[in-house]
């Protein structure tokens, strides 16, 4: 289930979700205390039920750098899980968007991620793989704090919830500074793109809780569920109020990015991101006709950078190499027509 394939209600605000459970084995130190033995054998005890639930094991040291990076473009993995040096891997069911990070921050991260808006629908994913690895493993609990996490801001339920909502209109109203100000007092947070350090690239912002001590996974969720209904109704309420030459001069730049989408020789990832948005807010207003929803969001993955490279039958030796791939690609779904050279 690809979780770029946004669908349904709220579909030209939101683009996806996740649910993430952190967990440490109890008689183990945590991830940054373990020496290679104690990693490898919670990888090894932890992959035996996984496996034989359909998950697929990836030892990230075996990984080349790109083939790694891959998996942090498709949103799999955290930045720091790719290029961490002591033995960690992946537990992957793609089919349901469900990941199991293990000895990242955490011995376990279990994560969820599906299309649209799925709060419910993720948090259970999550939940019944952790319940798998909990008839085996006894995880670390305090009665007083809650799940025994590595950092203290995860303590409590140790879930953390997010949707990536889609928010031109807000962007270019200069709203979302103090939106961030006034979610952070409901416990809410805004993050960019590849979450905590990662810029808003593209108008895309991740927006998730972060109180996890003290309150229920339901509260959390409930929480969530509601902002995401308010911020929608503030970023279509900002979308109906551009009118005017302003409408005009948008309209022009929407169909000015499409035509670099479907027709430039050469686009650099960045370059891609910007006219995706033009794009995308062109599909919701009604502007832009003959792309989806479901085209962008398979080229915000496919052409990504290591994704784009690890895809090529060729692998190109030079960024122009690999921007004119990029361009090559994008023709080839928006258009419909010819063939990557």
């Amino acid at each position: 289930m690809a979780w770029y394939n946004t669908a349904g209600k709220h579909a030209d605000t939101v683009i996806s979700t996740r649910v993430r459970l952190a967990r440490n084995l109890n008689g183990y130190p945590f991830a940054s205390k373990l020496d290679a033995a104690g990693a490898n054998e919670i990888i090894e005890k932890v992959s035996a039920p996984l496996e034989s639930a359909g998950f697929r094991k990836i030892h990230f040291s075996d990984l080349s750098p790109v083939m790694a990076t891959s998996y942090v473009e498709r949103h799999y993995v955290s930045p720091e899980f790719a290029t961490k040096e002591s033995p960690h891997a992946l537990l992957l069911q793609e089919p349901l968007g469900i990941a199991v990070m293990v000895c990242e921050e955490d011995h376990l991260r279990i994560q969820s991620i599906l299309p649209g808006l799925a709060l419910e629908e993720a948090y259970k994913n999550a939940q019944q793989t952790e319940k798998r690895l909990d008839e085996d493993f006894d995880f670390a609990y305090s009665e007083e704090l809650g799940y025994l996490t590595h950092c203290p801001t995860n303590l409590g339920t140790g879930m953390r919830a997010s949707v990536m909502m889609f928010l031109p209109a807000l962007t270019r109203g200069g709203y979302m500074d103090s939106l961030a100000a006034q979610l952070s007092k409901i416990g809410l947070a805004v993050r960019g793109l590849f979450g905590e350090g990662s810029g808003a690239a593209g108008c895309m912002y991740q927006i998730s809780n972060q109180i996890t001590l003290g309150i229920t996974e339901e509260d959390t969720l409930k929480k969530l569920k509601e902002a995401v209904k308010q911020i929608t109704e503030k970023e279509h309420y900002a979308r109906k109020s551009i009118q005017g030459e302003a409408r005009d001069r948008l309209t022009d730049r929407i169909l000015r990015s499409e035509g670099l989408l479907k027709h430039a020789f050469l686009m650099s990832s960045s370059e891609f991101i910007k006219l995706y948005a033009d794009v995308r807010f062109g599909i919701a207003l009604g502007i832009v006709q003959d792309v989806s929803y479901e085209q962008l969001g398979s080229l915000l993955v496919e052409t990504m950078p290591a994704t784009l490279t690890l895809s090529s039958e060729s692998t190109p030796k030079t960024e122009t190499a690999r921007d004119k791939l990029r361009a090559q690609r994008i023709k080839l779904a928006l258009n419909h027509t010819g063939t990557p050279e």
